[in-house]
């Protein structure tokens, strides 16, 4: 008997607006050993990027995510700068994308790797992001050419407006979030996509390094695992922003360190009423269904360590025995 084989996405539409251009994938010269890393946005995105980067350069400090990890499918620059860029690299490639699936060229070959978040999370992110954005973050969306749509404009004073304004016109000013979710979801089981969640990652960030690196088949050198922790760190990266954010941070108000921001969930706990929040866990099971909006909702628990725990002895050692 033949075993059985996966039945591959197929792109089915291209999806353009103030931020994408998602027609650079039909033009996108796939590697075997290449590796995607796609988010809604905002939500541990960088992050990832980070590890995924620490991990193929074996804990360099000077990994700069955002010249080496490009965003493929930003609008700008153009695809016809892009490409060639990254054509030219020479190391193992990590591409960020936030497109749902069904708006990518998706190959066999290549490793996928999509993070999650509540989206409430993603949202508090979101308007810090939106509120810092600054005259050159306007000005590159909205005054280039290539735009598609309607130009994003600055958010409300209300950040509870925003809210609103986000889940009843799914994702608004940005682009939809269901979908994004749901396509990402519904291929969790192929065996090049890799799903991770940001409350995974904050309760067992050792643990969920080694699970990536296990998935990409990267082998670290033990003495390379204390370096790659440290520079995944929250702290180290925020020190150490400008090569983190993109352009080094000149499309916000105070800089890289506006991009990194804080890096914590909950914040919506103090804002929201009830009622507003149940607003959204009704919307992600109606949307998503409940075995995906338990998910996105808490991850899988770190594989039974509660949120927010520190993992058991060294960072190193875990990290050393899950890779073992």
């Amino acid at each position: 008997m033949k075993p059985n084989t996966p039945t591959w996405p197929r792109k089915t539409r291209e999806v353009r607006n103030h931020h994408f251009d998602s027609t650079i994938w039909n033009d996108f010269r796939f590697r075997p050993d290449d590796i995607v890393i796609g988010t809604y946005a905002k939500s541990g995105t960088t992050w990832v990027q980070q590890i995924v980067g620490q991990l193929i350069f074996a804990g360099d400090a000077e990994v700069n995510v955002p010249e080496l990890s490009p965003w493929l499918d930003l609008r700008v620059p153009p695809k016809e700068q892009k490409l060639p860029m990254v054509e030219a690299q020479t190391h193992r490639r990590f591409l960020k994308t936030h497109l749902p699936v069904d708006a990518l060229v998706f190959s066999p070959e290549a490793k996928y790797i999509y993070i999650g978040r509540d989206g409430r999370d993603v949202l508090w992110s979101m308007y810090n992001h939106h509120a810092r954005a600054n005259a050159e973050f306007y000005r590159v969306l909205n005054e280039t050419p290539g735009l598609v749509g309607e130009p994003i404009a600055p958010p409300p004073a209300s950040i509870r407006r925003y809210y609103h304004d986000w889940l009843d016109r799914d994702g608004h000013p940005f682009w939809p979030f269901w979908e994004s979710i749901r396509s990402w979801w519904e291929i969790r089981d192929l065996p090049n996509v890799l799903l991770v969640h940001f409350a995974d990652l904050k309760a067992d960030m050792a643990g969920e390094i080694a699970r990536i690196a296990r998935f990409l088949e990267i082998e670290v050198d033990p003495d390379r695992w204390p370096a790659i922790l440290d520079h995944c760190s929250f702290d180290h990266m925020k020190r150490n922003a400008a090569r983190s954010a993109p352009l080094g941070g000149i499309l916000w108000d105070g800089g890289a360190e506006t991009f990194i921001h804080k890096g914590t969930n909950g914040r919506w706990r103090d804002v929201l009423t009830a009622q507003e929040s149940e607003k959204y866990e009704t919307l992600a099971v109606e949307k998503l269904g409940p075995e995906a909006a338990a998910w996105l909702a808490s991850g899988n628990g770190s594989r039974g360590l509660a949120q927010g725990t520190a993992t058991q002895g060294s960072p190193t050692s875990e990290l050393m025995r899950r890779t073992g």
